[in-house]
């Protein structure tokens, strides 16, 4: 698939004095525009997804999940994941970073968001309206999706109380499964992943990954055949190429800055394969976008 038909998670606001964000998202696109290509991905942020119409498709390490119309899931931070939607869906994706639920740094309520967010074995945990307290956290969702549709001039205030009452509802009556310690393979890849992340831009050899959960070479392919059936090699490809796409989309850097800056030595190999990934040489992307 193209780079369009996925979203990407990545907060836009991370930066800003309010960094809360919704992404109106359909099976094709989504406003705002994801800043590259797909690939499995986490962010440090709270996600809350809720399904105006049709399915979405919701991976994990582990799991495979399906939300349907009028349903939500929320998802924890720094949980690898990767969305679909059927070709009919139409969702909003929230984000939002655990502080603006704590109400202010060092205070009584950070217990009450670390029991949710440090929870390892929490990784997901879907709205089905099978209850009354669902019914409650839905309606919330709603709510927000009608303030960002219509902001009043108190928007920020009201949306820290939407937030608020919705993290109340989860803490009074989510049933917590029990703390383990993480599989083998899931604690790896979010090693392996976050080292990508980290050093994509220079020469990463399979040997450095490998040693970054302190496993040898065959366990790291291993790890990423089970999990995300590719190699490493391929989603560092994938993971530069979304950099790219990004700086090319942002920065006014020129093309060779860009394909040094991720990691790529050689324009001509550069070219090769964002025209293979996007159908667009790095130019013509820049200007299409």
């Amino acid at each position: 698939m193209e780079e369009h038909d996925y979203l990407n998670s990545i907060n836009l606001k991370t930066e800003s004095n309010f960094p809360y964000l919704i992404m109106d998202a359909t099976s094709k696109s989504s406003i705002p525009k994801p800043p590259g290509f797909h690939v499995m991905h986490w962010h440090e942020d709270f996600q809350l997804i809720y399904v105006i119409s049709g399915n979405i498709y919701l991976k994990t390490l582990s799991h495979t999940h399906s939300i349907h119309k009028r349903e939500a899931v929320f998802i924890n931070k720094n949980v690898v994941h990767q969305l679909q939607g059927s070709h009919d869906c139409h969702y909003k994706s929230i984000l939002f970073p655990e502080y603006l639920v704590e109400f202010y740094p060092g205070g009584p309520a950070r217990k009450y968001v670390s029991a949710l967010a440090d929870n390892a074995q929490l990784t997901t945990y879907i709205f089905s309206g099978g209850n009354t307290w669902h019914h409650t956290v839905l309606g919330l969702l709603e709510n927000l999706i009608d303030l960002e549709n219509a902001p009043s001039s108190i928007y920020e205030y009201e949306v820290l109380v939407y937030l608020s009452r919705l993290w109340l509802e989860m803490i009074k009556n989510m049933e917590l499964p029990v703390e383990d310690k993480k599989t083998e393979v899931a604690a790896r890849m979010q090693k392996f992943l976050r080292c990508i992340e980290q050093h994509y831009s220079e020469d990463l050899s399979l040997d450095e990954l490998a040693k970054s959960a302190n496993v040898c070479k065959s366990e790291c392919l291993r790890c990423f055949k089970l999990t995300m059936q590719t190699t490493p090699y391929k989603y560092l490809m994938e993971y530069r190429l979304q950099q790219a796409a990004f700086l090319l989309q942002n920065t006014d850097l020129t093309v060779g800055e860009i394909a040094e800056r991720v990691g790529f030595h050689q324009m001509s190999h550069f070219g090769k394969c964002f025209k293979e990934k996007t159908g667009y040489s790095p130019k013509e992307y820049r200007k299409q976008k």
